[in-house]
């Protein structure tokens, strides 16, 4: 038995089908800015307000990618949580999301593969109920036992 996993961490061995879990966050300017700092991504559409007013989204959005990091944060926190290796990620993003959004990021488990410790979770992001963002994340789950 692991005796050192993070406490919230979910096991392969205690993961259901429907489980979820969420995060809510608010995107604000000073993240906008500190990922475009670490991606290196500089699109004036997220970064200049004069730029973006002339774009189809009429104002400045975040970077998809940013939205897209609030679901690698459940499952890497919450579900499965510490010790989860990403396998694989789609995305599709639906709307932008704006300085000031509050995101709500869900993952829920679709389908689970105790042998093999897979677990594959389907993935969305919300703003005012609105989805913005849809996809769906396979993941190893950490395990109790030793391998």
């Amino acid at each position: 038995m692991l005796d050192n996993l993070p406490r919230g961490t979910i096991c392969i061995e205690d993961i259901e089908m429907g489980m979820s879990r969420y995060l809510r966050k608010q995107i604000t300017d000073k993240d906008i800015e500190l990922f475009a700092e670490v991606s290196t991504d500089r699109n004036p559409v997220h970064l200049d307000d004069d730029y973006a007013n002339d774009t189809i989204f009429e104002g400045r959005i975040a970077h998809g990618m940013l939205t897209a990091g609030l679901i690698s944060a459940v499952i890497g926190e919450q579900l499965p949580g510490h010790g989860t290796v990403y396998m694989g990620q789609t995305l599709k993003f639906l709307a932008p999301v704006r300085p000031g959004d509050v995101v709500y990021a869900e993952v829920k488990v679709a389908d689970i593969d105790h042998a093999k410790r897979r677990v594959t979770l389907d993935c969305h992001c919300s703003v005012d109920g609105k989805k913005v963002l849809i996809g769906e994340a396979k993941v190893l789950a950490p395990s109790r036992k030793f391998d």
